[in-house]
C-alpha cells in the first residue's frame, strides 16, 4: 500500500466510516442466506421464501420500489444468451441492462426488508426472555460460551457467498443490540475510549453496551467487585511482551472471577486528520507503540518529531486537534476521534496478539471447551515441590496450557505459580487434579473457569500494555 493512501481497515468499513453498528446490518443483503440456511439452529422459525415470480407482488419499502427479479432472470445464462444480453446492454441508452440492474436492486431491497423482519422477530423474543427473568436468577444476561457457540454453528452452516470471517462481527452486533433490550450491560475497562481495551470490549460485547472507562487497571477490578459494572475487561498477557503482572496481582487480591477471554490481534496504525503523510510534523503515542514501529518510522518519516503521550487515545485526541500531528493507535481510536489512516499495520513485527480476561461476579457453567486458571504457592525449600504440584495434572490427563511464576507480595524470593489448564473445574478429572495439587501446595486459588475464546479475528487490533 502506498504511503498516504487510505483504505478501509476491514471488510465492514467503507469510505472511512465503520459499518459495525446495528442499523448498518441492513446494508449487508447477503446475510439472509445465513438466516434461511440455519433455521434448525436459529431461535425462531424459518422465514417463508417469497412467492414465485408469477405470483409475486411488488414489495415496497419506499415509493420508488420496483418488482423483484424473477427466477428466470436470475438463472445462469448460456454463452449465446449471455452474448445477446451483452449486446443489448451496449445499445444506445443501455436501457435493458439498466432495467435489469434496477430490478436486481429492488430484489436486494426486498431481502433487506426480510432481514429487518427477522431482526425484529428476534428482538421480540429477547424481550420475552427478559420478562421471564424479571425477579429471578434463571441465568445471566451475558453468557460468553453461548455467543461463541452461536458463531461457530453459523459458520459451519454457512453455504456462502457471505464470508465466514464476517459472521462473527455481524452477529455480535445483532446479539449486542437485542441483548440491550433485555438489560443494558455495563463494562469497565482501562480508558479512555479509543484505547485497545476499548477495542477488546467491542470485540467481546458489541457496541450496544454502557462503557465504564477508568484510569487504573485496579479500578476495573474494583468497579466490577462493587457492582458498578456487570463485567470488566483487563489484559492478561501479550504473545511477545508476556504477562501483564498487575492484572495477576489484582486477581489474587479480589473475589471476582474470570468468566471469559478475548483474543485481540495486534496492529498499529498511523492516523491523522488528512490521511496524508506530507502534512505530518510530529508522531505521537505511548513509548511501547513507538518502539514497535521504530523501523517503519525511520524509513518513512525520518524527519518527524516523536512525542510520548500517556495513552494511544491521548495521542489520537491530539491528532484530531492538530493537522500536523499523526497518532500511532488502533482502528477504534480512528473511529472515536474521526481520523483517517495514513498507513495501516506499521508495526515491525507481525503475528502479535493480546489476551484479555473478562471478569465478573459469577463463574460460568461448563461449556465443553473451557480453560481454568488457578494460582498455587509451594515451599521453596522443599526439593521437588513444583514437580509434586504438577504431577497430578499429568496423572489425571489434564493438559497444562501455561505455567507462569510471579513474586509474592511481601515475601522476597517466594513465588506464586499461575497455571492455565484445559477443562472446567467441575469436570471430574480436572476437579480431581486440582484437589490433589492443592494437597501439596501451601495455598491455592481458582481464578476462574471460563469458555475459550474464538481465535483473534483478522483486522482486530490490540496491544499488550496500553490497554
Amino acid at each position: 500500500m502506498r504511503l498516504g493512501q487510505w483504505r478501509p481497515h476491514n471488510p465492514l468499513t467503507q469510505n472511512g466510516k465503520s459499518y459495525r453498528g446495528f442499523a448498518s446490518l441492513l446494508w449487508l443483503g447477503y446475510i439472509t442466506d445465513v438466516f434461511q440456511g440455519v433455521s434448525g439452529f436459529w431461535p425462531y422459525k424459518r422465514l417463508k421464501r417469497p412467492p414465485s415470480s408469477t405470483q409475486a407482488k411488488p414489495h415496497t419499502i419506499g415509493a420508488t420500489m420496483r418488482p423483484p427479479v424473477t427466477e428466470s432472470e436470475l438463472r445462469p445464462m448460456g454463452k449465446q444468451e449471455a452474448e445477446k444480453t451483452s449486446a443489448k446492454g451496449q445499445s444506445a441508452d443501455g436501457g435493458d441492462a439498466s432495467e435489469a440492474l434496477d430490478r436486481l436492486r429492488a430484489s436486494i431491497d426486498t431481502v433487506d426488508a426480510r432481514i429487518l423482519e427477522a431482526l425484529n422477530e428476534r428482538a421480540a423474543m429477547v424481550q420475552e426472555v427478559g420478562t421471564l427473568k424479571q425477579g429471578s436468577r434463571v441465568s445471566p444476561v451475558y453468557v460468553a460460551s453461548r455467543e461463541r457457540d452461536l458463531v461457530n454453528a453459523l459458520r459451519a452452516a454457512n453455504p456462502g457467498p457471505f464470508p465466514d470471517a464476517a459472521i462473527a462481527p455481524v452477529f455480535r452486533e445483532i446479539v449486542s443490540a437485542t441483548r440491550s433490550l433485555e438489560e443494558r450491560v455495563r463494562v469497565a475497562f482501562l480508558g479512555p475510549e479509543g484505547t485497545f481495551s476499548h477495542e477488546a470490549v467491542v470485540t467481546q460485547f458489541g457496541s450496544q453496551v454502557d462503557l465504564c472507562p477508568v484510569t487504573q487497571l485496579e479500578d476495573v477490578v474494583k468497579a466490577t467487585e462493587r457492582g458498578e459494572s456487570h463485567f470488566g475487561v483487563i489484559p492478561l498477557e501479550n504473545s511477545i511482551d508476556g504477562a501483564v503482572n498487575p492484572t495477576f496481582d489484582a486477581l489474587m487480591e479480589s473475589e471476582i472471577t474470570i468468566c471469559g477471554e478475548v483474543m485481540v490481534r495486534v496492529s498499529q496504525n498511523l492516523l491523522s486528520q488528512s490521511g496524508l503523510s506530507e502534512n505530518i510534523v510530529r508522531v505521537a503515542s505511548i513509548p511501547q507503540a513507538v518502539s514497535q514501529c521504530r523501523n517503519w518510522l525511520r524509513h518513512n518519516l525520518p524527519e518527524a518529531e516523536v512525542v510520548d503521550t500517556s495513552s494511544t487515545a491521548a495521542a489520537a485526541q491530539w491528532a484530531s486537534e492538530d493537522e500536523g500531528v499523526a497518532a500511532i493507535g488502533s482502528s477504534i481510536a480512528a473511529e472515536a476521534y474521526g481520523l483517517k489512516f495514513v498507513e495501516e499495520g506499521i508495526e515491525d513485527r507481525r503475528g502479535n496478539t493480546t489476551r484479555f480476561a473478562v471478569v465478573g461476579q459469577e463463574m460460568p457453567r461448563p461449556s465443553g471447551n473451557d480453560l481454568t486458571s488457578a494460582a498455587f504457592t509451594v515451599g521453596r525449600h522443599q526439593p521437588g515441590a513444583l514437580h509434586r504440584l504438577l504431577e497430578p495434572f499429568a496423572r489425571n490427563g489434564v493438559n497444562l496450557a501455561s505455567v507462569q511464576s510471579r513474586p509474592m507480595k511481601g515475601k522476597p524470593w517466594e513465588y506464586v505459580f499461575f497455571i492455565d489448564l484445559e477443562g472446567h473445574h467441575k469436570n471430574e478429572n480436572v476437579g480431581k487434579a486440582l484437589q490433589e495439587a492443592s494437597a501439596v501446595a501451601d495455598s491455592y486459588k481458582i481464578l476462574g473457569s471460563f469458555p475459550r475464546a474464538l481465535a483473534a479475528p483478522l483486522g482486530a487490533v490490540g496491544r499488550g500494555t496500553d490497554q
